[in-house]
């Protein structure tokens, strides 16, 4: 299956798209995507439903972020190898683990906020793990058994903030709106095999990255095993699994976004997002 959230921003109601791509309504159904809506049990009475007896959602109608009440945004670095090479580092032989805030959540086709005297805005698209069950120290066997599904994530960046201010990573990838996240949040047996997902982000038409999950340098299984020895996953987590090569920083010399850019970006299954640069309305 394939849900979403529809709506104006913080107003979001939940929903599925049908087998003819028609949009449903489940608000009469369920309060939202997040929380105990993701757990087996759930999802199995939402795959009974009568999906015909479900209202159209008005044509038009804003995307939100496919996941609710999402309480943390556990991100891994450098997961592809040709990735970590055109950054100019070495292969890690661990995940390398951090975070984004919450509040950087935006929906799929939102705007995305240039922060003020940002000079290195940079994008990755990525194939996102949302957690369904609580994770906590289980084995990569049963790594599957917690995940409610997948969906496409821009982990967004801003790359002076990343990597040359002092301390972790997580100030260049929490600005608001840097972590768009949608449109679906499709079905581990809808998605298939998730080390076999195209990935693809084009700017201003010019394509960027194109990659696929089957290099991944961890896998699904291993980093959600990987994370629940260090934390309990939660119900609505997610885990942008790294992106593939082709990203501003890596090019030569570096591309960054500015004010009036487009990117567009998806993967097989996951559907296709597309964003707009503008400054911050804050700036």
């Amino acid at each position: 299956m394939k849900f979403i959230r529809f709506g104006q921003p913080g107003a979001e109601k939940p929903g599925l798209v049908d087998a003819s791509g028609t949009w449903r309504d489940l608000s009469g159904v369920v309060a939202d995507m997040a929380g105990s809506t993701l757990g087996q049990d759930s999802m199995r009475r939402l795959a009974a439903l009568d999906v015909a007896s479900l209202p159209v959602v008005p044509a038009g109608t804003r995307l939100g972020p496919c996941v609710g009440g999402v309480g943390n945004v556990v991100a891994i670095g450098l997961n592809y190898a040709d990735h970590a090479a055109e950054a100019g580092l070495k292969a890690p032989g661990q995940p390398i683990v951090f975070n984004k805030h919450n509040g950087a959540i935006s929906g799929p086709n939102d705007d995305i906020w240039l922060p003020p005297g940002s000079a290195k805005l940079d994008w990755e698209v990525e194939l996102g793990i949302v957690i369904g069950e609580r994770a906590f120290h289980v084995s990569e066997a049963d790594a599957m058994r917690h995940v409610a599904g997948f969906c496409l994530v821009n982990d967004v960046s801003e790359r002076a903030y990343q990597m040359e201010y002092e301390g972790q990573w997580v100030k260049g990838k929490s600005y608001p709106t840097h972590c768009p996240i949608g449109p679906w949040l499709v079905t581990p047996d809808e998605l298939g095999d998730p080390q076999g997902v195209d990935l693809w982000l084009e700017v201003n038409g010019q394509r960027c990255q194109t990659g696929n999950t089957c290099t991944m340098i961890f896998g699904v299984a291993h980093i959600v095993s990987y994370l629940s020895r260090f934390m309990a996953l939660q119900p609505g987590d997610v885990i942008p699994t790294g992106t593939p090569p082709g990203v501003g920083m890596g090019m030569k010399p570096p591309v960054f976004l500015k004010p009036g850019d487009v990117i567009c970006l998806g993967g097989r299954g996951l559907g296709e997002q597309q964003q707009r640069v503008v400054p911050s309305p804050l700036a």
